[in-house]
């Protein structure tokens, strides 16, 4: 808990109240509050103060490395790095389609890992927020609290993030950093022993996903200001669409909508990203600003993941996601639903409509076949992979020479698509639930509840585990510390 050490009076300066690290996220980063002498906002913004540098010290590498290299970006989400960067290199040793096998193998791969992820974030990292309050006991509001006061929903929730990693193991592997996607295909394999292993728990994880969404749903429902006020705004949205129109994690063309529904563009070739989306670099973040090129940076930051993956489909081609998908834009008013707090329950929908992907996976024949690689006839020099991630909509591009050694790289996370949208809600947020209020612990972490939304990978770093000590400092605006609390768990 925080302990209050000191305050004093500068009613002729700003205060800056400082979070130091945002807790409960992927990575490390800080936020920043601006306060005058009535404690009313002025400024509010999320801090990427971590460097990381892959598309600089990939350079100089063969490019065969990089579906295993580009996976240490992140311990919770590698397989997703894994698989963008093996579809640019399909295209370096140019392979445009992959053995009906090896595809399955992928895509398989790929619901195992939104699964999963969707499960940790949901469970282990959110659900504390949203089922003992935002200003509830910081002892806890972490998933040995939930597991106590909530066993069922806890233990279902740990159960269900490890189905999904059972499903990686038997891919590639490992659960965490394991290989499988090579150039042209697979490298393995499903046996039969393997597909019935994953057969035995797959009715399980459907049962357990469709409780989480209706535990989403009713989280997200049960207090109408999650809807109204908590961070919801207006914005455009972007992500992979099927020919059809469909939801598709691993393949499709570029959409965007803006925040009434109405097209920007739509089904546009992942190679021609950057016709369409341009990156913007501010001086106090490493982390860049994407914008949607035709309206501009002002009017074309756009938000990705979950939320903007449901808004923007037509629909999901898994009978129990579809309906939840259709309950979920019930409550849009026949538009996109725009509240950062409905990130949690499109996320549950995408985590049931994996689940059911697995089962209609592991149940296909072609799953279990032999023919795992495709041989490409002509070498290119350039070869871009998207695929959705957990957090949204991924772009790794390459660049190679004569050597086949890589000489650029450009890699868009989608924790940056995001960056603008979790400035916004955090200035909204400070703006309705701090703005004139003395800062508290509980009314802070209504701050990092709406940064958590977006489930940000804020370097995409490996997650830290155990204790997470936290100091926040209230300084004048020539830097002289004026106040200070610390939480030590």
């Amino acid at each position: 808990m925080y302990d209050h050490l000191e305050t004093a009076e500068n009613p002729k300066n700003l205060r800056r109240v400082v979070i130091d690290p945002v807790t409960r996220v992927e990575g490390h980063g800080k936020v920043t509050l601006l306060l005058d002498e009535q404690n009313h906002v002025k400024q509010a913004r999320l801090h990427i103060v971590e460097f990381r540098g892959f598309e600089r010290f990939i350079q100089g590498r063969p490019y065969w490395e990089l579906p295993v290299l580009v996976q240490r970006l992140c311990g919770i989400c590698p397989v997703s790095h894994h698989l963008a960067a093996a579809k640019a290199v399909d295209q370096l040793v140019g392979v445009d389609e992959l053995t009906l096998t090896a595809d399955k193998l992928r895509r398989l791969l790929h619901f195992g890992q939104m699964l999963q992820s969707h499960a940790l974030h949901f469970f282990h990292l959110s659900s504390p927020d949203l089922l003992f309050g935002f200003e509830s006991d910081v002892a806890k509001r972490n998933i040995v609290g939930v597991l106590q006061a909530y066993p069922d929903v806890g233990l279902k929730g740990v159960r269900l993030r490890k189905y999904g990693q059972e499903v990686i193991r038997m891919i590639s592997g490992k659960r965490v950093h394991g290989t499988g996607a090579i150039p042209g295909g697979m490298n393995k394999a499903l046996t039969v022993e393997e597909r019935d292993y994953l057969l035995e728990g797959i009715a399980d994880a459907i049962a357990w996903s469709k409780e989480a969404v209706e535990l989403a749903k009713r989280l997200y429902l049960a207090d109408p200001e999650h809807s109204r006020l908590f961070a919801c705004f207006g914005s455009n949205f972007l992500g992979l669409i099927r020919k059809d129109g469909a939801l598709d994690f691993y393949h499709g063309g570029l959409r965007a909508h803006d925040d009434l529904g109405n097209t920007i563009f739509d089904h546009v070739d992942c190679r021609r990203y950057g016709e369409y989306i341009h990156e913007e670099v501010r001086p106090w973040s490493y982390m860049k600003f994407p914008y949607i090129l035709s309206l501009g940076n002002e009017r074309g930051w756009y938000r990705v993941g979950p939320l903007a993956r449901i808004n923007n489909c037509d629909f999901i081609d898994t009978p129990l996601a579809e309906v939840a998908r259709q309950d979920f834009m019930a409550h849009g008013a026949g538009g996109p639903i725009h509240g950062s707090l409905a990130f949690h329950w499109a996320r549950m929908i995408e985590a049931l409509h994996s689940a059911e992907g697995i089962e209609r996976s592991l149940k296909d024949p072609d799953i279990l076949g032999s023919d795992l690689v495709t041989r490409g006839e002509e070498k290119c020099y350039e070869g871009v992979g998207v695929i959705e991630a957990p957090r949204g909509t991924l772009f790794h591009h390459y660049w190679i020479d004569d050597q086949d050694l890589v000489v650029k790289a450009n890699l868009i996370v989608a924790t940056t698509s995001n960056n603008q949208a979790m400035n916004e809600a955090i200035r909204q947020v400070a703006a309705v639930y701090l703005d004139g209020k003395e800062p508290t612990e509980g009314l802070l972490n209504h701050i990092e509840v709406a940064i958590r939304a977006y489930d940000p990978c804020l370097s995409c770093a490996t997650h830290a585990l155990g204790k997470m000590p936290l100091e926040l400092e209230v300084l004048s605006a020539s830097e002289s510390v004026i106040a200070r609390f610390q939480r030590n768990n």
